[in-house]
């Protein structure tokens, strides 16, 4: 079957005659491709390849993340670039590291037949004398972040008088990120005549005005609507109350076995938050934001991508540069600052012509921003219903058997051992085997969610809200109180403290509501479960070397635990 080239976020590539044959790129460049298997160029390909083989004007080119617009700029560059010439022909500028090392290491890939021809590329995060060595050495193409290449230029590292081309890729989120200045001044260097490349998912004003100031009379490449989502996209979104958000999340997440995606926050903070709180309660995975180091952001970004995560965690600028292209889900766990940011969200999955779902989980107050985002993305989004409890449950039995068909037997290994597994369960019929091997995996969540209460809003009941009638938490008469002896002077987090307590219940037994760390004690509220698991546990768990130690108390009816006699105190409101 032939491959696309990249991803194709804009659809399948319709029958045609089209190859990369027709573009007349360099025999090295060529026989590159068809190393990589690739056969037949995406929508923005077939548009922007021929144009820049003229090579005669500026041009901006708007498409969806993930179309392939690294080949479309990266093919015709890399024909143009004479290898002889030891000087910067071409300048790449994109938003952040990962992206900046992916576009380096495609155009490698590109080049792997082309002798002589160097990409270096520059970033912040990494140290700097290295890339300041290599650049002494000589650079065809730079591929770099907006900061690092202008402090390069300053520094005398980098020449680009005799730059023939430089591209933006992703010009709406490096300016987003706030990057003008640092772009107006790294343009205003370029030589005359240079070409200018701008490459964007949406077209705000901050866009057009460095496409005003810096370009000349520019050609207009669209492929699909200009700023909209998808084709192979689905977007929904669910309603629930604040409190509710984390228990929504992962009823979304259990109703998808096989899930495999990306759950956006707005700051570093919720993104951690979020994680700990994942990983305490059981689930695979991690956290990607600023406060990583460049080790860390590469074995969380290598674990993504060999899908031994299966859920990343992570602020918008972190994510950027992903070369992931079956993630099955992009989830908004909160909305974005920038309702344009939602594009770049969204377009992280349903690439190389795969469908894909973008889930938004808003709470009672924000559903008005539904339809802001339709009218930016032209896309129209589906109101869920948060899976039940019963629902999840058929799906995780669902998803268990489909893995059991799949799994391949030896039946040359299993042989000496068939004799012992019959002898034991002889004296049961097939079906009881079959149920208690089933029971074996599926007794954790069938117990999680017994008594799961129906996170939806309804519609009635949120009109009795605004008219300022009562609305009863369905759950709250369920709740328990809890008293823990750790606190916030023994370094306690809420995630760790969830992690401690379903270690205490050996699993995600209980619901965990509103927690409160004060300096020496935490109080937390929880339903779903027996209290005397925790109070009676014969072997709590120990945090920093102190034993934990947990008793109830009776919650107050505004269901806030009791203020602390000392120390500040860090009041949260968590879903359970």
């Amino acid at each position: 079957m032939p491959r696309l080239l990249d991803d194709g976020a804009c659809g399948k590539v319709p029958r045609m005659t089209t190859t990369f044959d027709d573009f007349k790129l360099a025999p090295g460049i060529r026989r590159a491709i068809t190393d990589l298997g690739f056969e037949k160029p995406t929508p923005v390909q077939m548009r922007v390849i021929p144009f820049l083989m003229q090579d005669t004007r500026d041009l901006v080119a708007l498409a969806q993340t993930g179309t392939g617009k690294t080949a479309a700029y990266g093919l015709p560059v890399l024909h143009r670039t004479v290898p002889s010439n030891r000087l910067t022909q071409t300048l790449i500028l994109c938003p952040t590291r990962e992206l900046c090392v992916q576009i380096a290491r495609d155009l490698n890939a590109f080049a792997a037949h082309t002798k002589g021809l160097s990409i270096q590329a520059v970033y912040g995060g990494a140290p700097i004398d290295a890339q300041m060595r290599a650049l002494e050495k000589g650079a065809h193409i730079i591929v770099a972040t907006p900061g690092r290449m202008l402090d390069m230029i300053r520094r005398k590292r980098a020449d680009l008088s005799h730059v023939s081309h430089v591209v933006l890729d992703e010009a709406d989120e490096m300016l987003n990120m706030g990057f003008q200045e640092e772009l107006e001044a790294i343009l205003k260097t370029g030589p005359k005549g240079m070409l200018t490349l701008l490459f964007s998912a949406t077209m705000p004003r901050q866009v057009a005005v460095i496409a005003g100031r810096y370009m000349n009379a520019p050609e207009e490449i669209t492929v699909g609507e200009r700023n909209s989502g998808s084709d192979t996209v689905s977007h929904e979104y669910y309603v629930v109350h604040a409190r509710d958000r984390y228990a929504a999340l992962k009823r979304i997440i259990d109703v998808y076995p096989a899930i495999y995606g990306i759950v956006f926050c707005r700051t570093r903070l919720e993104t951690q938050d979020v994680a700990s709180r994942l990983l305490g309660d059981g689930y695979n995975a991690d956290a990607l934001h600023g406060d990583l180091t460049q080790a860390q952001r590469d074995r969380v970004l290598g674990s993504f991508r060999t899908r031994h995560l299966q859920l990343l965690v992570a602020t918008d600028v972190a994510a950027r540069g992903l070369d992931v292209t079956d993630l099955t889900h992009a989830i908004n766990f909160s909305l974005p600052a920038e309702a344009a940011q939602y594009t770049h969200r969204s377009g992280r999955t349903g690439r190389a012509g795969k469908s894909g779902i973008s889930v938004v989980i808003i709470h009672t107050r924000e559903e008005h921003k539904i339809s802001m985002l339709e009218q930016v993305i032209k896309k129209k989004f589906t109101r869920k219903q948060v899976p039940s409890g019963r629902e999840v449950c058929g799906a995780q039995l669902h998803g268990l058997l489909e893995r059991v068909k799949q799994v391949e037997v030896d039946e040359a290994e299993i042989a000496p051992y068939l004799e012992q597994i019959e002898g034991i369960l002889s004296e049961r019929l097939a079906t009881d085997v079959l149920k208690r091997f089933v029971a074996l995996e599926f007794n954790r969540f069938l117990a999680y969610y017994k008594d799961a209460p129906d996170l939806n809003v309804t519609r009635t009941a949120e009109s009795e809200r605004r008219q300022g009638g009562p609305v009863r938490d369905r759950d709250s008469r369920h709740m328990t109180g809890f008293i823990v002896n750790l606190g916030d002077r023994n370094g306690l987090q809420p995630g760790e403290l969830i992690s401690l307590i379903n270690r205490a219940a050996r699993g995600p037994v209980f619901n965990i509501g509103r927690i409160q760390i004060d300096q020496d004690r935490s109080y937390f509220e929880a339903s779903g479960g027996d209290p005397r698991i925790l109070t009676e546990c014969p072997s709590l768990p120990s945090y920093k070397g102190r034993l934990m130690a947990i008793r109830t108390f009776e919650p107050e009816r505004a269901n806030r635990p009791p203020p602390s006699r000392r120390g500040p105190r860090r009041d949260r409101p968590h879903a359970p």
